[in-house]
């Protein structure tokens, strides 16, 4: 009975991550993403470390993704509680490998990412 009710647990925490941010990061669509990210952000993106407004954000993102060309995003761990989360996974472009984080927090019923991180990996 428990490891039923425990996997609907997990079931229902993987399912409250919005399928457009993971197909953003698939693509490499910033715009689709920026529509998530709070007012500020904080961002971890390379040489870029600092509170961000949305519009600045997006800008470095589709740098981001111009320079290095999304090939999958793959989430490797997700969790947090009922009005935040996080995922943790890995951005496979043709440039090479990223690890990707970022936080979500619900604000009026809706997803929004708090942090994003991306950075090198190996």
């Amino acid at each position: 009975m428990f490891v039923v009710f425990a996997l609907l647990v997990v079931n229902q925490a993987s399912g409250q991550i919005p399928d457009e941010i993971i197909l953003s990061l698939k693509s490499g669509n910033a715009k689709v993403l920026s529509g998530f990210f709070n007012q500020n952000i904080e961002l971890v993106i390379l040489e870029n470390d600092n509170v961000y407004s949305k519009a600045q954000a997006e800008q470095i993102v589709t740098s981001f993704f111009a320079r290095y060309q999304p090939e999958r995003f793959s989430v490797i761990h997700q969790g947090g509680k009922e009005d935040a989360h996080y995922v943790i996974g890995t951005l496979t472009t043709k440039q090479g490998a990223f690890r990707v984080y970022f936080l979500l927090k619900k604000n009026t019923g809706k997803d929004i990412i708090h942090q994003l991180r991306i950075e090198k990996q190996g």
